[in-house]
């Protein structure tokens, strides 16, 4: 099959608004069943999704300042801190001092904090993994394809500079 034609045999460079508008809604619901079995999981911690994307990009690079982790997230500075208040005051975060500035924090997880990480990221690798069997290797590889075409510059950046890409 040519890079043009999808499965229906539609012309992928030419998608009608109606395809387009498809497109979309099928990313909302994915998005909601990748987030649910984290949701339901947080949920019982009376944790949301701020708490997750947290501890999961402190888990991706331990030792990351607070400013990095508040250029990765893209949220405000008191919106990040009330998140990591939160996760610190439960034992999920610990935040040290920098050893060469000392008005860097730098945040890594508690082994609590790893094994909700790990329950967190199971469940999303499950699903993940799954879809990608049915899918099969080359929708793989289209997936990752669309989404990186989705991201901002600076994103995808900084995507490609984590080593451990898709």
């Amino acid at each position: 099959m040519d890079d043009t034609a999808g499965r229906g045999g539609e012309n992928l460079l030419f998608l009608t608004d109606e395809q387009l508008r498809k497109g979309i809604e099928a990313m909302f619901f994915a998005y909601r069943g990748f987030t649910a079995d984290p949701d339901r999981i947080l949920a019982q911690m009376a944790y949301g999704r701020a708490h997750h994307r947290a501890i999961h990009f402190v888990n991706r690079a331990p030792g990351t300042t607070v400013n990095n982790l508040l250029a990765t997230l893209g949220v405000t500075k008191q919106s990040l801190n009330r998140v990591l208040r939160t996760l610190i005051e439960d034992g999920l975060i610990e935040s040290r001092v920098g050893t060469r500035d000392k008005r860097e924090r730098h945040l890594f997880l508690t082994d609590e904090g790893r094994e909700l990480e790990q329950k967190l990221s199971d469940a999303q690798r499950a699903r993940m993994r799954a879809a990608f069997r049915k899918a099969g290797p080359e929708a793989v590889s289209g997936f990752r394809t669309v989404l990186e075409a989705m991201m901002d510059p600076e994103l995808l950046r900084h995507f490609h500079n984590d080593r451990s890409t898709m």
